[in-house]
């Protein structure tokens, strides 16, 4: 049997040995490595090479702070040596459109014109978390370890005037990367789901009932609910309360409806 974790083939190896870390050391990453790091995010692959994301570094520790605390209160932020903000972007489109006069193109030409909607929404967002895996994958490559922030969907309006974003730019991920303070040892990683329960083929299945029970049994092994919630009687009732239905989560929700309005 194939070990995963051990491939000869260095891509490989730094994809499957890929964990997220927020203990960095100090050191700060030279600026040849930072630019390494946009450089493999903007060769991602993208909606007709239309590029639909910007890339904000965060070097102003001002700014670090405060995210630190908009972002669901995670001190280690502030103290990241890089961190970079993947932006759902149309904006650039839409302007270069009225630059080009396409709202008269289709007025003579008799077409519909569109002001950006949800679709093109959706199409920034993959582009944007492309961009961002390729920059973490680069990251990997060079011994620099990272953690996604996905709260940075949060407190929209907030975010929206620290970063000076126009209408139709959205904080799709946030990545923090660094040096680790303590390298963990080569297949210290988290345990992924069973290939069975995640993976279908031609047309979705949905899980049956010995699918979850075996879903059941084996997160119940890797995920402990700690004694303090005796509360909880199992697994699903603790990620619900801390994720799916925790207030970070309806604030997220609550935030992504507002900017939601600019894309109606």
């Amino acid at each position: 049997m194939i070990d995963p974790y051990h491939f000869a083939n260095p891509i490989l190896t730094t994809i499957f040995n890929r964990r997220s870390v927020r203990n960095f050391d100090e050191m700060p990453i030279p600026q040849n490595i930072k630019d390494l790091i946009i450089t493999g995010a903007m060769r991602a692959p993208t909606a007709g090479n239309m590029m639909l994301y910007s890339i904000l570094e965060v070097d102003s520790q001002e700014i670090k702070t405060a995210l630190a605390k908009t972002c669901d209160n995670q001190p280690f932020i502030a103290t990241s040596p890089f961190i970079l903000l993947f932006l759902a972007d149309y904006q650039k489109w839409y302007d270069y459109f009225e630059f080009c006069n396409v709202k008269e193109m289709c007025s003579r030409l008799e077409l519909q014109y569109n002001d950006p909607k949800e679709s093109n929404l959706l199409m920034c967002f993959v582009d944007a978390v492309i961009a961002a895996q390729n920059a973490v994958i680069t990251a990997e490559s060079q011994g620099i370890r990272s953690c996604y922030i996905g709260d940075i969907m949060e407190h929209y309006e907030t975010h929206r005037d620290l970063f000076q974003l126009p209408k139709y730019a959205f904080p799709a991920a946030m990545v923090c990367f660094g040096y680790p303070k303590h390298p963990e040892p080569l297949g210290q990683i988290t345990k992924r789901f069973e290939k069975n329960l995640i993976f279908h083929k031609n047309s979705y299945a949905p899980w049956s009932l010995s699918r979850i029970r075996e879903f059941h049994a084996d997160i119940t092994t890797t995920r402990k609910i700690p004694t303090k919630y005796s509360e909880l009687k199992n697994v699903g009732q603790y990620i619900y309360k801390f994720k799916s239905g925790a207030e970070f989560s309806k604030e997220m929700n609550r935030s992504v409806k507002e900017m939601l309005k600019n894309w109606r």
